[in-house]
């Protein structure tokens, strides 16, 4: 019966039991959304009824989560950083993992002026719109191959109030800056890095876009070309910050020391100890003067 909170959730519970990969909080988390609460008054009230509608959204929203289907999919919500983003199957649900990627901007931003920022493979905005919202002198250029998913990310862009900062670009990777000879000083990608024959065994493959996941064959082949174009966009003391698959360091760092000659490239973890983030510094030319 799913008459009233109390029982939903516990008939909830039980669908849900043996189900891989659902968490406890799965439940409450889907009733809440749907009754536009939060989890506190679900407890608070567990006698308050459910419509029959809501009863049956509840019903079809528990038997998605059985086949698997994400919870952010299903509530159509997912929190990163410090915001909340829309997030439809169009597009790669934000990870905390990216957010160590926006740690290290914002910490190498500070002090600096009037940056200008690619966010490259969008995707929902997360990058592009966090880093938009707590650098409000930047400008932001924010890239994606798929038109769907630079929808959603227009949304959340509008939702943070930084639309007016972010130009848009359907396209490949760093090609459409490179069309007009822009040049930026941080560039910020999150790019499929997943080789492609794990993704058959793995569930995030079933409901999230493969090509925002498909690597290619040892996860590194988005990664190279971005790093092929990054040197003709960056500018001089500029930042790219790459987030990779945890044992791409190494690799990535070597061939990010090749496409940046005399860059600084360093690999930094997570909180977990794993690779996460590629960081490669450029230098800043030296202008010579009648003083040298």
């Amino acid at each position: 019966m799913c008459d009233r909170v109390d029982r939903a959730l516990a008939w909830a519970r039980a669908a849900l039991a043996d189900v891989p990969g659902v968490e406890p909080l799965d439940a409450p988390v889907l009733l809440a959304h749907l009754l536009g609460v939060d989890r506190a008054a679900l407890h608070a009230h567990p006698e308050r009824p459910l419509t029959p509608e809501q009863a049956v959204r509840f019903r079809q929203m528990i038997a998605g989560r059985g086949r698997g289907v994400p919870v952010a999919y299903l509530t159509g919500r997912r929190a990163f950083f410090d915001r909340e983003f829309v997030v439809s199957p169009a597009v790669l649900i934000p990870r905390p993992e990216t957010e160590h990627l926006i740690e290290a901007a914002l910490e190498w931003a500070r002090g600096r002026a009037g940056l200008r920022i690619a966010d490259v493979g969008t995707g929902s905005g997360a990058i592009a719109v966090t880093l938009a919202a707590h650098l409000p002198d930047a400008a932001v250029w924010a890239i994606d191959a798929s038109e769907d998913a630079l929808a959603v990310a227009r949304h959340n862009a509008a939702r943070a109030g930084v639309a007016a900062r972010i130009t848009w670009f359907r396209g490949d990777l760093l090609s459409p800056l490179l069309a007009n000879a822009s040049q930026v000083d941080l560039i910020a990608a999150n790019l499929p890095y997943i080789p492609s024959a794990d993704l058959d065994d793995l569930a995030v493959a079933r409901f999230e876009p493969r090509a925002a996941l498909d690597g290619g064959p040892d996860g590194l082949d988005l990664i190279r070309r971005l790093l092929a174009q990054a040197p003709r966009v960056l500018a001089p003391g500029g930042l790219a910050l790459l987030e990779i698959q945890s044992g791409q360091g190494k690799r990535v760092a070597e061939l990010a020391g090749a496409a940046f000659e005399g860059a600084e490239v360093r690999v930094l973890a997570d909180y977990a100890g794993h690779d996460r983030v590629v960081w490669i510094s450029t230098r800043v030319l030296h202008v010579a003067s009648d003083y040298d």
